[in-house]
C-alpha cells in the first residue's frame, strides 16, 4: 500500500491537475468509481493505473473484475494518498490515470454524423463536461471544442462528462473557421444558438430542426460575436416564458440538442 503522500509517484498523478503536466505526459485524470467504470467499459486500452483506497475498491466490487478483464491491478493507497492524489475536495476514494486519446475534426466528421456540438471559447469546464455529457445522452455523434475553450482533459470537466467523454468522439484544438468549413464540407448545417437569434418554435415547425446539424455554442457571458453568425446557416435562440435573466449555457444546450435529436428520429 502507498501510504507517503509526498512520494514521487504521489506527486506525478497530482501535477495531472495542472495543463502544463497534460501536455507534456500526454497523460490526464478519471476520478470517480463511475467514471473509471465507464473507462474500463469502453476504452480500457487508455487505462494505465488504478489507485484505491481499500475501503473504496470493496465497496465498488465491480470494478475488480472490470479492471481484471483489462489486465490491470488496482495500486492500494491510504486515504491521505487518494486526498493527494484527486483533484475535488471529497474524492470518492478511486483514481485512474489515463492516456489522451486525440481526435481531429477529420476523424470525428468522417463517419457521416448527424447531431454534433461545437463550442467556441466556452470557458467553464463544468458547462463543457455537461455539454459533453448531454450531447452523449441525446445521441450525437461528436463534439468538437475549438483551440479558445477550456481543456477536455481539465479535471473538472472529465468529472462533469461523468465518463461520457469515453463513450464519443471529441476533438479539440481547432480554430472555429476550419471547422466550420470541415462541417460544411461534411453535409452538415450549422446552427448557432444566440439570445439575438429567431424562434426555436419557427425553426422547429419549418423542419429544419431533422435535418444533419452541427449546433454552435459562444462564451458563457460574451455569446458569439457577428462574425461567427455569419459563419452560420440559422442563429436561433431558446425562448424563455417566464422571469429569468438568462439561462445556463448548459442547459440551452441540452434543449437544442434534444431538439434536434427528437427531429431526427421524428
Amino acid at each position: 500500500m502507498i501510504d507517503n503522500p509526498r512520494s514521487p509517484r504521489v506527486r506525478a498523478v497530482a501535477k495531472l491537475a495542472k495543463r502544463e503536466a497534460r501536455s507534456e505526459t500526454g497523460l490526464f485524470l478519471v476520478e470517480g468509481p463511475q467514471a473509471v467504470s465507464e473507462a474500463l467499459a469502453f476504452r480500457p486500452e487508455l487505462v494505465l493505473e488504478i489507485f484505491a483506497t481499500p475501503t473504496a475498491w470493496e465497496k465498488h466490487s465491480g470494478l475488480a473484475s472490470a479492471a481484471a478483464n483489462a489486465d490491470l491491478d488496482v495500486e492500494f493507497v491510504s486515504e491521505q494518498v487518494l486526498d493527494a492524489m484527486a483533484d475535488t475536495v471529497t474524492p470518492q476514494g478511486i483514481v485512474a490515470v489515463c492516456r489522451q486519446f486525440l481526435r481531429s475534426v477529420e476523424d470525428v466528421l468522417a463517419g457521416g454524423p448527424r447531431l454534433i456540438a461545437v463550442l467556441e471559447e466556452v470557458r467553464d469546464p463544468g458547462n463543457a463536461g455537461t455539454i459533453i455529457r448531454t450531447a452523449d445522452a441525446a445521441g450525437a455523434d461528436a463534439v468538437i471544442l475549438t483551440g479558445r475553450s477550456v481543456d477536455v482533459y481539465n479535471p473538472k470537466v472529465v468529472r462533469a462528462t461523468t465518463g461520457s467523454m469515453f463513450h464519443l468522439p471529441v476533438a479539440r484544438g481547432a480554430e472555429l473557421e476550419d471547422v466550420l468549413e470541415k462541417v460544411a464540407a461534411a453535409g452538415l448545417q450549422v446552427i448557432a444558438a444566440d439570445v439575438k437569434g429567431g424562434d426555436l418554435l419557427a425553426a422547429r415547425n419549418s423542419g429544419a430542426l431533422a435535418k444533419p446539424t452541427a449546433w454552435l455554442f459562444g462564451n458563457e457571458a460574451r455569446g458569439l460575436t457577428d462574425e461567427h453568425y455569419a459563419l452560420a446557416d440559422w442563429v436561433i435562440q431558446v425562448p424563455i416564458y417566464g422571469h429569468a435573466e438568462s439561462m445556463n449555457l448548459a442547459t440551452a444546450a441540452a434543449v437544442c440538442l434534444y431538439e434536434s435529436a427528437f427531429a431526427q428520429r421524428s
